[in-house]
């Protein structure tokens, strides 16, 4: 059997994920990052919040637990402590311990999750932009009736 390059061997293994196949991990992973909360979350320490700090915007930048659950409005701490539990289990972010008192715990964007971020930035972006087109057509279609 011939030996093949590292690109040969990425190349393989991409060819492994197709999401449209109900057993592919690459469909859970898929659902996970389309949850409203991991895109806040994302958004959130990508430093996409220009009235939090002007001068970072697009910057990612560690935030401690209760910082993010007061920026996202509506998040329980259930659901809150879920989101970034399976964020660090994806590699998307680090949680980093500082024996103080009390104890320190900050999360932030790994390279990994920096490079989804700028994605999901862009979802963000849009929805924001288009949100009054999108609400007009649902209150056309509404109207009809159908």
């Amino acid at each position: 059997m011939p030996t093949m390059t590292a690109a040969q061997k990425r190349e393989e293994a991409q060819a492994k994920y197709n999401a449209y196949l109900a057993a592919c991990p690459s469909r859970q992973l898929l659902a996970r990052i389309s949850d409203k909360w991991v895109a806040l979350v994302l958004a959130a320490l990508g430093g996409d919040d220009p009235q939090a700090d002007p001068d970072r915007v697009g910057q990612s930048r560690p935030m401690r637990y209760s910082e993010l659950s007061r920026k996202l409005a509506g998040v329980s701490q259930k659901m809150l402590t879920q989101t970034l539990r399976s964020l660090e289990r994806d590699g998307l972010i680090t949680r980093t311990v500082t024996p103080t008192v009390p104890t320190t715990v900050t999360y932030e964007l790994t390279d990994l999750g920096v490079s989804l971020h700028h994605l999901m930035r862009g979802v963000k972006v849009w929805a924001e932009s288009h949100m009054d087109e999108v609400l007009a057509s649902r209150e056309d279609y509404d109207s009809r009736g159908d």
